[in-house]
């Protein structure tokens, strides 16, 4: 190109392989050890090969070859990463506009140097400096970031957009290259740098402009999450109350007719009558607040999910010492507990057999820890993503805002959620610090 010579096809092999790992290496990816090297190493060939064997192909083959090197960096990141085709493409585009930046920028460096020289061992050092700080500075900026550790579910209006951005990026920084005449673009002849400087700030300004993108799509994300988690704690504390109201009226009730039970037996009578009065006494012990936690929060809450657990045939039991609990806020307790305690009976509605339907609730001391442990049974094996249960409802949007309240609010109190599975049996474990003794 007019004394200046094009990147060499292996350094852009090389920044596409690296800007895919930067977005694979921190997600929880369908292959991982040595599968996920072997796949790492076998794209990094073809893609080198790829790009090598097309370089001398006529200038109008550049873009649809440019397209394949694209499809190719989308299967690697679609196979190995445990995103979906849509969270796939997204992540594409983004590492597609970052390796066309690496490559842009560690060129015009070289070229500046030495413009004469395409292969030197100083080339190469500057090869390695450049892409080392590139995307060294790229994997502080993106796994530093909180979301990183969780599932992306981009919605297609936000891939399809970042692809708009992507497309755009490429045309207006490879225009030239073209040799196309038009009022957009430069003649190679005697603008050889200023080429160049637009394709590198293009880039960059690609680059900055999808991690613009990426950060107002995740904040409006957990904007709405927010709001979400917002009505479930209030729903939450409103089932709390409605609870509090039927679990006292069923209690005065039972009182009530204790006292008539028992005068009934003082009047003489025969056998039968007996025998019905010893059926609607067991029948009222069952209502009876069984759960007595030393905490009247919990007393409550546990005696409501009890009814509904007794409702439809869930063995509900409970070691719960709520005197731990006394520095949690009520509606904390009601969000962590509510939501734990539906989650779990909502997993037991759809085990068949009603009597394998059964539920664990534990609060106990553990050193300087409250720790909270549900356990329930569960006849399909759980899928975790990002410790997020995988969804098969069609409402992707609002699935899992239960758990995702749980850790908001213990992280409140600076303790950790941790969801596991093990065999047949689902564990939620929480752990809160217990405040210094006064």
């Amino acid at each position: 190109m007019n004394g200046l010579p094009d990147i060499p096809r292996i350094y852009t092999a090389l920044a596409e392989w690296l800007a895919c790992l930067l977005y694979l290496l921190p997600m929880q990816r369908r292959l991982a050890g040595r599968a996920f090297a072997l796949a790492a190493a076998g794209f990094l060939v073809f893609q080198a090969a790829f790009l090598q064997l097309t370089g001398g192909l006529a200038t109008w083959l550049w873009v649809p070859c440019m397209v394949v090197a694209m499809g190719g960096m989308f299967l690697f990141v679609w196979q190995c990463g445990g995103a979906g085709a849509m969270d796939s493409c997204y992540l594409t585009v983004r590492a597609f506009v970052l390796a066309e930046l690496m490559a842009s920028c560690e060129w015009q460096i070289h070229c500046f140097l030495w413009p004469e020289r395409v292969w030197s061992w100083q080339g190469i050092c500057l090869l390695f400096t450049v892409y080392a700080v590139g995307f060294g500075l790229m994997a502080w900026l993106e796994w530093g970031r909180r979301w990183e550790s969780e599932a992306l579910e981009m919605t297609g209006g936000e891939v399809f957009s970042a692809l708009v951005i992507g497309v755009a990026v490429f045309a207006m920084s490879n225009a030239s290259f073209l040799a196309v005449h038009s009022p957009f673009t430069l003649p190679l002849e005697g603008y050889s740098w200023a080429i160049f400087n637009i394709r590198t700030m293009v880039d960059l300004g690609g680059v900055a402009i999808l991690f613009a993108h990426h950060v107002m799509c995740r904040e409006l994300r957990y904007r709405r999450e927010l709001t979400a988690m917002e009505g479930v704690l209030r729903s939450q504390y409103l089932q709390y109350q409605q609870s509090k109201e039927s679990v006292d009226l069923i209690n005065r009730k039972y009182h009530d007719l204790k006292h008539i039970i028992t005068a009934l037996r003082t009047a003489p009578d025969a056998a039968l009558r007996e025998r019905y009065l010893d059926e609607l006494e067991a029948d009222i012990t069952s209502l009876e607040m069984q759960d007595k936690t030393g905490h009247p929060v919990l007393d409550t809450l546990l005696a409501g999910k009890r009814m509904v657990c007794q409702r439809e045939g869930i063995a509900l039991t409970c070691l719960v010492d709520g005197g731990l609990l006394e520095f949690v806020h009520v509606m904390d307790l009601c969000t962590i507990f509510g939501n734990a305690l539906d989650n779990a009976i909502e997993c037991q509605q759809k085990v068949a057999q009603r009597d394998k339907r059964m539920i664990h609730v534990t609060v106990k001391a553990q050193r300087q820890f409250a720790l909270l442990r549900f356990e329930n049974y569960c006849d399909q094996p759980l899928q975790l993503v990002h410790g997020q249960p995988v969804t098969t409802k069609s409402d992707r949007a609002n699935h899992g805002l239960g758990l995702k309240s749980i850790r908001h609010t213990v992280g409140k109190y600076d303790g950790s959620v941790t969801l596991s599975s093990q065999g047949q049996w689902v564990e939620l474990r929480i752990l809160i610090p217990l405040p210094a003794p006064q």
